[in-house]
Formats: C-alpha cells, structure tokens, sequence
C-alpha cells in the first residue's frame, strides 16, 4: 500500500477496499449475476465456471468486449502507448494511452495482476516517462492540445495509484500527481476553466471538464488539491449554464448554444461533487433526458456523450439506467468491427474503442470513481 503521507495511504487503503469491492461483483459474489460462458478460439480468455457477470452484462456483450479489450492489447506498441492513427487527427498518444489503460484497469488489471498486467505497466511507464519536470504530462509534438492528456493521465494514474503495490513505483506516481495538479491549478483561466494548452488565458467546457474529474480523482487517493481551484471550476461550469439547462462551448461565449456532450460531462462533475439535488445539476440532466437517445446516434460526438452520461446516470443510481444501460450496450456493440475495435465517432479506432469500452465495462464497478 502506498505509504507517501499518513493522509495519502488512508485515502489509498479507502480506495483500496472500494476496489475490492467492486471485484467482489465482477467475480461473481451477487447472487444475481449469471454465468458467463468460456470464449472461443482466437478470442481472449476461458471464463471459469464460476465467473459471474453482472446482470447488464450479456454473455454475447461479455464476448464482444472480451474482443475489443484483444484489439487494444494487439495495437499497443512496442514503447508502451497508444496512439490515433485516423486520417486528418492528431496522434494524441498521452490521451489514447490513458484512455485504453483506463479500460484495461476496468476489466480488472493492474500493473502487477491480471492478464493484462504487462500492457498495464508497459502504459504507465510510458505516461511517467511523459510526464515534463513542469508537471504537463505530454507527448510533445504529438499532442498539439496537451491539456486533454494531460488531463486523462491524471486520471489514469490516480486511478491507478490506489492499487500499486510496488512502493517505489507508488511514491513516482504520487511525485508525478503531485506535480500534474499544481500544472492543472496554474493553468486555470480567471474565470475557472482552463483550454487546450497550458501557456494559454483561455477556457472551454469539455478540457475543463477533463481537468475537474481529473482532479477530483487525485484528490480521492490522498494527492492534494486546492479548494478554491474546484470551487472555481464548479463555478465557471455553473456561469456557463444557459436558460434552458445547457452547457455553452465557452463562458465567454455569452450567446452560445447549450451543447449536449459538454452538458453530460457537467452533470457527471455535479454528481462527483456530491450535488445530486443541485437545482442546476438537475435541469442539466433534465436537459440530457430530452436529448440523448442510447439506442441511436444522437448528434455529433455522440460517444463522448454517452461516456459522460453512462458515468452519470451509473454514479447517482439513477433509476432510468436500467432501460439506458441494454440499449446503448447494444447500440455500441452493433458499431464493433470484425477486428475487434470500434468505430462510432470516427475519431480514431483507440479513441472509438477504448471509450466504448469504459462505457460498456460500468457495471463492473473496477473504479471507484466510477462507483455508485
């Protein structure tokens, strides 16, 4: 167990029993889950008689995610990322790497356990490598908006510090924390959000929500965190609400439209913050409701949507996700190629895949962050 300060190892070992608990389900100890059939050849892995899934989780989707998970472990390379190889995007490797480590932890690895384990410490060498004595976490010329991975890497490695046990490699990810979050509290704009890179005044909604739950995940696993830099985000995402519940690019644009992937992710900061009853979060998610339709594509960025929204309703129990949950798991499934991967908002097949794959892999609550 992590043992930086007395306040970093309690925060750990209060993660730490979060996930156990959430192993306990994805192994099979509630009563309700059913029994998941073996994968077949050149597929991914034999599940054991007494592997259970949670109820959401089909044995057709168990095999189908079991698939995408084999696509991401054959793509990564040989220095441990991932990177976007569609036409007219960027590489991004700190975001793809983070993302796909973040669903290779939600199926139950850690740099040391698992079957995956290799590609999870191999993804974590290469983000401390990235990480710059600044704090930025960046992959260089390669990112050309840093503040995105930066952001996702953040909450990769805090995720992922809860559940090292390698006391050296703990302490270098607490260091690199610790140095990402005093980049992020700088960077913050006057008005609480923050843009693309980090030498920038600006600020627009979806990087300052990628910097909020960031930092309120460092901040869950005992690294740190200013209040008054929360307590300025939450403000800039409450000043950029609109009369009808939505969330604008910008604060600065005053007259911008509500933009429903920026809303989803605002009504998810809400509910990490514990504002479940907020009279804002509630018309923001109202918003949602009207909008975000799981069985179809909703408009443009519709996964990033989803990714936020799935997290919302499954973090706040909301009582809609038990109908939401079956028809976007069967939706995102219908977008999976023959190769494993996925391709929904054409941004790139890490991108697609590894952000499917958090969404689908919810129910079986590995992340604390992304617990009830």
């Amino acid at each position: 167990m992590p043992s930086v300060t007395k306040s970093a190892e309690t925060a750990a070992k209060r993660y730490w029993l979060a996930l156990t608990a959430g192993l306990l389900i994805a192994t099979g100890d509630v009563a309700s889950a059913q029994t998941a059939p073996a994968v077949g050849a050149g597929g991914t892995r034999s599940v054991k008689s007494s592997f259970r899934l949670p109820e959401e989780i089909t044995p057709e989707a168990h095999e189908q995610i079991q698939k995408a998970l084999a696509y991401l472990v054959r793509t990564q390379e040989r220095r441990g990322a991932w990177s976007n190889k569609q036409a007219g995007q960027g590489a991004y490797p700190v975001a793809m790497t983070s993302l796909a480590g973040l669903a290779l932890l939600m199926d139950g690895n850690t740099t040391t356990q698992g079957r995956y384990a290799r590609q999870v410490d191999r993804a974590t060498r290469f983000l401390l490598r990235a990480a710059q004595p600044s704090g930025l976490i960046t992959g260089g010329e390669e990112e050309s908006r840093p503040m995105y991975g930066h952001g996702f890497a953040m909450l990769f490695l805090s995720q992922l510090y809860g559940m090292t046990e390698n006391p050296i490699r703990a302490e270098r990810i607490h260091e690199v924390l610790v140095r990402a979050v005093q980049l992020t509290s700088k960077a913050q704009s006057d008005p609480g959000g923050w843009i693309y890179r980090p030498d920038s005044s600006g600020d627009e909604g979806s990087v300052t929500i990628t910097q909020v739950q960031a930092l309120r995940s460092c901040r869950s696993v005992g690294v740190a965190v200013p209040k008054d830099v929360i307590d300025s985000a939450m403000k800039y995402l409450a000043d950029s609400q609109n009369s009808d519940g939505g969330i604008r690019y910008s604060l600065r644009q005053t007259r911008g439209a509500s933009r429903v992937p920026i809303t989803a992710a605002a009504v998810l900061c809400w509910y990490n913050a514990g504002e479940y009853d907020s009279p804002r979060a509630k018309k923001a998610a109202n918003f949602c409701k009207e909008r975000l339709r799981p069985g179809e594509r909703t408009g443009g960025h519709d996964l990033y949507a989803h990714l936020y929204w799935a997290q919302a309703l499954f973090v706040s129990s909301d009582p809609s996700w038990d109908e939401y949950y079956p028809k976007r798991r069967d939706y995102i499934l219908s977008q999976q190629r023959l190769d494993g991967s996925f391709q929904a908002d054409r941004v790139g097949d890490i991108y697609d895949t590894a952000v499917a794959l958090i969404i689908l892999q919810l129910p079986y609550k590995q992340l604390p962050i992304m617990q009830p």
